[in-house]
């Protein structure tokens, strides 16, 4: 696994490092096989009267991303944390791996095409030297990413491993752009075009 750490507003020591690299692999070491690349963010609030230390890492696992992120007033109980988190997620993907593998027979050609061309188009873009989009103007911040079709129960997984508050995706069955996200009282909700 490729690790990557940064810091902001501190400089990564040695010991900071060690620590970092030690806890991550303890968390994914049952996991190993299905991660390729994380990226360690510690960062320490610039505000002295705010003693808030963040760890947020972002793993990059067969095509998902999972992210976790943390805080607290001492930085190596935020890795503790993010790396308990991490390790309850990355069961928690294997399990659901596991369950849509054992339902495998539910999925269609269609479907692997759909799957297929999405990487097509973006080997083309890199084959014409065209792999990052030009960047906008500063004020903007774009992103871009694959989007290939799916369930709303595969995009309320994938929301469950972002660790965000809403996650945007392509529906499987009308093929229509979602937003799905996490309601306030508990839930989710669906925001889908009208007509």
């Amino acid at each position: 696994m490729k690790l990557l750490i940064h810091g902001r507003n501190l400089k990564i020591t040695q010991a900071i490092s060690d620590y970092t690299r030690d806890k991550l692999s303890r968390a994914v070491a049952k996991f190993e096989g299905l991660i390729s690349e994380a990226e360690v963010h510690l960062s320490v609030a610039k505000n002295p009267s705010v003693q808030q230390q963040t760890a947020e890492v972002t793993i990059f696992a067969n095509g998902a991303i999972i992210r976790a992120e943390e805080r607290s007033e001492n930085l190596y109980a935020s890795i503790d944390l993010v790396s308990s988190k991490l390790s309850r997620q990355l069961r928690r993907y294997k399990e659901r791996i596991r369950d849509h593998h054992r339902a495998e027979g539910n999925r269609s050609d269609g479907d692997d095409a759909a799957l297929n061309g999405s990487s097509e188009a973006i080997e083309r873009l890199n084959a014409q030297g065209q792999s990052r989009p030009a960047l906008p103007t500063p004020a903007v911040r774009r992103k871009y990413f694959a989007m290939p079709p799916m369930t709303l129960e595969q995009a309320i997984t994938q929301l469950e491993l972002v660790d965000h508050d809403f996650y945007v995706f392509r529906d499987q069955e009308d093929r229509q752009i979602r937003v799905v996200y996490r309601r306030n009282h508990g839930g989710y909700g669906v925001i889908e075009p009208r007509g």
